[in-house]
């Protein structure tokens, strides 16, 4: 089961979330079918996304990411719950960039840099609260930092990865968010950026390692006290009472066309892809 590490350091001074979703990433790729880039793209988003909803503190919250950078992708979106379960889609799971000179996958060329990364977070009071930045480079984790530096004015360093293998599999997947709190030295920067920097691509240390070997390398020299661990996985929460719901909350006119055709209506998960077939004496509302 994939998890999600908070700590803290001793000082007080750093807070850090680590995420191994190697699981998450896998089932996404599968349910969508994503070509190596897009699940690249989706697998970091939805890590991101996780570990963001998980800090919530609210049960019932929800957490929607939506990422429109304009590229062949078009589009994803990410929905967690209060406890950092995640589900996902994307607009063209079968888009194709070719890989960057270093032979890494082209994230950003697939996300695109045109356009918006807006962070939705419902507490199921009043208005969601919603905060939105331009993209920075549509490859997610920098664009995440950007977010938090000018929505939430938190100094913030991110990273993320999904390593895929020539089967398309995912081979490791995950990432860390790392925060100053109140009162943090200026010194404390630079040491978490030397860490940042040892530590690499999160990928080599997931690959080999897990969710703790990553926290104790971005965290060397702070010792960290782990807050808790939480079991995290990809959730969908659609159902067939739900899809009704949906359907005959249409124009009645519509439903009524429907229901005249005499022929089932066939509704689509966006997250999971599964079917839900209606009958045309269900629409009766």
């Amino acid at each position: 089961m994939d998890q999600i590490i908070k700590a803290i350091s001793d000082d007080g001074f750093v807070s850090i979330s680590v995420i191994d979703s190697r699981g998450i990433a896998q089932r996404a790729r599968e349910v969508h079918n994503c070509t190596p880039v897009v699940t690249a793209a989706l697998g970091r988003t939805l890590a991101a996304s996780s570990i963001i909803g998980s800090s919530l503190k609210k049960k019932g919250a929800s957490l929607t990411v939506r990422v429109d950078g304009g590229g062949p992708v078009r589009g994803i979106i990410v929905v967690s719950d209060d406890e950092g379960n995640v589900r996902g889609y994307v607009g063209d799971p079968s888009a194709d960039t070719p890989k960057k000179p270093n032979g890494k996958l082209d994230v950003g060329g697939v996300v695109g840099t045109e356009g918006m990364l807006s962070i939705i977070k419902d507490f199921r009071e009043k208005e969601p609260y919603t905060g939105s930045i331009a993209l920075v480079s549509g490859e997610i984790a920098e664009d995440f930092a950007a977010y938090f530096a000018s929505s939430e004015q938190v100094p913030t360093a991110c990273a993320f990865g999904v390593l895929v293998d020539r089967d398309r599999s995912v081979l490791a997947a995950g990432g860390y968010i790392v925060q100053l709190l109140p009162g943090a030295p200026n010194g404390v920067i630079d040491e978490i950026e030397k860490n940042v920097a040892k530590t690499g691509a999160v990928t080599d240390v997931l690959k080999d390692g897990d969710a703790d070997a990553l926290l104790d390398s971005v965290m060397a020299g702070f010792s960290p006290k782990i807050l808790e661990r939480t079991e995290v996985e990809y959730r969908c929460t659609c159902g067939r009472e739900r899809f009704l719901s949906a359907v005959l909350s249409l124009d009645k006119a519509e439903i009524e066309d429907m229901r005249q055709k005499g022929e089932p209506i066939e509704v689509c998960c966006q997250f999971c892809e599964n079917k839900y077939v209606f009958e045309p004496d269900e629409l009766i509302n």
